[in-house]
């Protein structure tokens, strides 16, 4: 069953004890908030913020497939309704850092837990740096990486934390070169949002709720509904859309692989990390 890292839990790291978390729980969560709220209130819609871990690196891909999930990241989010957020870095899929010691992080709450664990409660140092690689703060604190050059553009002096060692490949520079970026998926994303009124006003509906591996919602508004399919792994799961749900017409809106948009939307094996998004015309 997929798992991501989760960051709840007791004894010495308190908070930061990291227990695994099924995809079902995200589902609820997220479907809670989108039905409760409907008709009553908006959403707030975001996965990264300045107290959380770099949402690639917590939900995603951040190794080979890094951009496959971070695209498939923004779009499960993005087409929900709401107002969506982008947290510096999150655009061009900036990842969790690995510093090799305690003495480069910054953070008052990671120190204080770093001490807490190590000296008052013996626990391996090597141990808590993995718990700190998973939750810190500071993942999400280091300076926004701009380009190649020495503290990836972010300053001429010396920055209050040192840059993430990945910001040669992980770059704005880069990823405004690069038409296949996550940046410029972010941008489609963005355009779509401001062109269909469903992706802002339709309802969500959540189905396949029991798929171990997929995220599939529906947004529906008048005679058109979206089909929002997002693959949280790096298996090849099988999509089949529920016998409910019928259309005369279809069309591909986005996705983060090259779709050849006359395939049969009724199954799909999916690849890994893959998103897609339809508009239907409910027959």
């Amino acid at each position: 069953q997929l798992v991501v890292k989760s960051h709840l839990g007791s004894g010495p790291g308190g908070k930061w004890d990291i227990r695994p978390w099924s995809l079902a729980d995200l589902k609820k969560t997220m479907t809670k908030w989108q039905k409760e709220l409907e008709g009553k209130g908006w959403n707030s819609l975001y996965l990264n913020n300045h107290d959380q871990p770099r949402a690639v690196s917590r939900f995603g891909d951040d190794g080979k497939y890094r951009v496959e999930s971070a695209k498939m990241l923004a779009t499960f989010l993005h087409m929900m309704q709401g107002t969506p957020y982008i947290y510096q870095g999150e655009e061009i899929g900036m990842t969790n850092v690995r510093f090799p010691s305690i003495e480069y992080y910054r953070d008052i709450e990671t120190l204080n837990m770093y001490k807490e664990c190590v000296e008052e409660y013996g626990e391996d140092p090597q141990k808590v740096m993995e718990k700190i690689y998973y939750k810190g703060r500071d993942n999400a604190r280091t300076p926004m990486q701009w380009d190649d050059s020495e503290n990836a553009g972010f300053t001429t002096g010396t920055p209050w934390i040192p840059v993430n060692p990945n910001y040669k490949e992980i770059n704005v520079k880069e990823a405004l070169a690069d038409p296949n970026s996550v940046f410029h998926y972010y941008k489609k994303l963005i355009q779509l949002r401001k062109q269909h009124d469903i992706i802002v006003y339709g309802t969500y509906d959540l189905i396949l709720e029991d798929d171990p591996y997929i995220y599939a919602y529906t947004r529906t508004l008048g005679n058109e509904k979206l089909i929002v399919i997002t693959n949280f792994s790096e298996k090849t799961p099988v999509f089949r859309l529920p016998d409910d749900i019928t259309y005369k017409t279809k069309e591909l809106l986005i996705s983060n692989y090259d779709v050849d948009e006359t395939e049969e939307l009724k199954e799909i094996r999916l690849r890994p990390w893959e998103a897609r998004v339809y508009k239907i015309r409910l027959s």
